[in-house]
């Protein structure tokens, strides 16, 4: 592994926590059983079939869990980032998730097997409460994304999504938080099961009333008036 690469892989695994707890040995074993892939954009890494064979770290670039509806819709369950990991459940309980998870950018990722999940993590009981604690959040979050789409306007919807966002992918300054993901805002309307140009008008409806602004990075701030 290129010396970058090294440096990337350390930074990364040291934020996911049942990794980070492991000693030094166990985690040059995961080095070893870790395997690195490359997405295009727009390439789908996995379908539904999939879900339940192995777990995924992001290394570079962003993906969307997505589940088409009834009614041929697409509606965003989740958006991954750099450093972010997906999988570990359905390793877990050995049953598929009804989602489909595409890449949005050109994107690094790490794949673990479940055997090897099983045989570094699951036989680990530090790993073990780590994982635990993960699960829990994956539950929260989940609880969130129904609340989204609960919400009666469309107004509230989009402005449950920021914030949502804000919370998984917002970095405080002293102008507000900025979201660090670059969502278009199709990726927003999937998101809160609306039209893009419905989304288009709400958001123009924020940047007049000083609520968020767009950057020149295209990431989005939620100034201190937003609420």
């Amino acid at each position: 592994m290129k010396k970058s690469k090294k440096l990337l892989f350390d930074k990364i695994i040291k934020n996911i926590p049942f990794f980070a707890c492991l000693s030094k040995e166990q985690i040059e074993e995961l080095r070893h059983v870790l395997i690195e892939k490359h997405f295009p954009r727009n390439k789908i890494i996995f379908v539904e079939e999939d879900t339940q064979n192995y777990m995924y770290v992001i290394l570079s670039g962003r993906v969307k869990v997505v589940h088409a509806g009834a009614d041929g819709k697409e509606h965003i369950l989740a958006v991954h980032k750099t450093g972010d990991f997906f999988g570990e459940m359905a390793l877990i309980d050995g049953k598929t998730a009804p989602a489909t998870v595409m890449a949005m950018d050109d994107t690094d990722i790490l794949i673990m097997f479940k055997r090897d999940f099983e045989e570094h993590l699951l036989k680990n009981n530090k790993a073990l409460m780590e994982i635990i604690s993960v699960l829990c959040t994956r539950l929260r979050e989940a609880w969130m994304v129904n609340n989204v789409l609960s919400l009666p306007t469309a107004k509230e919807r989009v402005r449950e999504v920021l914030k949502l966002m804000a919370m998984h992918s917002g970095v405080k300054d002293s102008r507000g938080t900025v979201i660090t993901l670059r969502l278009t805002h199709q990726d927003i309307a999937d998101y809160s099961s609306l039209s893009r140009e419905t989304v288009t008008r709400l958001l123009n409806k924020f940047i007049k009333d000083g609520e968020i602004e767009i950057l020149d990075d295209k990431n989005i701030l939620l100034t201190h008036s937003f609420q």
